[in-house]
């Protein structure tokens, strides 16, 4: 039986790769922020993303029959107006490309979100969702 878990850890407004300032705005790479006073949801919230995900994430055949398992690390944008985008691997790993590749897509797929919010102003955040392929 397969399963896809997606782990919610401390996900929302933080991204360990990245160096902030101390308004947790992104010194590189313009007005992305990882930290905000109001995080961007997913529309009905962390149970409605995480049931999302596992409807719309499909453990690819190839994987399966590979035997192949393994968390992917997929960072991506909520811009403004809730649109994901800029969707790529954290860690990638050429193992797991077809995995990868699932994580992406599915993803890039996601309904709009509520928009994160800081000082009032909706504003870009940067996440980081790990997503557990297990057999």
């Amino acid at each position: 039986m397969k399963q896809i878990i997606v782990m919610i850890l401390a996900l929302m407004g933080g991204v360990a790769m990245a160096q902030s300032n101390q308004e947790g705005k992104v010194a590189v790479g313009g007005d992305i922020y990882t930290v905000v006073d109001q995080n961007p949801e997913f529309q009905g919230g962390m149970d409605a993303m995480v049931a999302w995900l596992g409807s719309n994430v499909k453990y690819p055949a190839e994987a399966r029959k590979a035997g192949l398992e393994g968390t992917v690390y997929v960072t991506f944008v909520v811009e403004r107006d809730g649109t994901i985008t800029d969707v790529k691997v954290a860690k990638p790993n050429e193992k797991m490309k077809v995995l990868e590749e699932e994580a992406v897509r599915a993803v890039r797929s996601m309904p709009k979100w509520k928009p994160g919010r800081s000082g009032g102003k909706k504003v870009r955040v940067q996440f980081v969702l790990p997503i557990l392929f297990s057999l």
